[in-house]
């Protein structure tokens, strides 16, 4: 199955639990080739949420791996609170509507997070000592760090992939919110690599749903290991 798949039993809301075959793509039985929409009617976001997350996350990467130069971070910025932030949201509010709990639950959280982390860079930084500054986006950093930590240790009944996937952002957080607050700028480019990392396992997993839905099967595998 190629995706993240909301971790309940089969039976709660329907068949295989409103997942359907490929894990996202709606409440279809398991022996159909795959659904074009969701019990709800409502098209499976779950992509469209993994390519916004990716996208941030690459650009603003490249930057902490110094592959890129800081002066152009304000359009990351944009790019966070307009893609990253609120589409990804979007996404999450509607794999909620679609009974993906655990889907809702994680880009929800990770869009409000680039939302809120755009705000700040773009509008709140300012107002805060320069000398402080590393430590407020630390704090920052910090204080979403527990919630990276619940979705991975949700996610042990999705797939190999996202279990990975989710690991390689709670060691970015932490690299980067340490890096940060303490002023250690080697943990900060370390963070930069793992950021890049996670943005190329978000765009696996985005093209192996897509892949799914538009072939009807599995073509790049994740590794299911929701209990059958």
């Amino acid at each position: 199955m190629a995706t993240i798949t909301d971790p309940r039993p089969a039976g709660l809301n329907g068949v295989a639990g409103l997942n359907g075959v490929a894990g996202l793509n709606g409440a279809a039985k398991r022996d159909e080739p795959f659904a074009t929409q969701t019990n709800s009617g409502w098209g499976n976001a779950g992509p469209l949420s993994l390519l916004a997350f990716a996208v941030v996350t690459l650009m603003l990467s490249l930057i902490n791996a110094k592959a890129i130069t800081a002066p152009v971070a304000p359009v990351v910025f944009g790019v966070g609170l307009v893609f990253g932030g609120t589409t990804q949201l979007i996404g999450g509010l509607i794999q909620l509507r679609n009974g993906n709990t655990f889907q809702g639950v994680l880009f929800s959280c990770f869009g409000a997070f680039w939302i809120a982390l755009a705000a700040i860079l773009q509008w709140f930084l300012k107002e805060i000592p320069a000398a402080q500054a590393g430590h407020a986006l630390g704090l920052l950093l910090y204080g979403f760090t527990p919630m990276v930590v619940v979705l991975w240790l949700a996610s042990f009944r999705t797939s190999r992939v996202v279990v990975t996937a989710l690991f390689v952002v709670l060691a970015t957080f932490v690299l980067l919110a340490v890096g940060n607050y303490g002023g250690h700028t080697s943990l900060i480019h370390i963070g930069g690599y793992t950021g890049i990392l996670a943005a190329a396992l978000a765009f696996y997993l985005a093209l192996a749903e897509l892949c799914e839905f538009s072939y009807g099967r599995t073509v790049l595998p994740v590794w299911s290991l929701a209990k059958s």
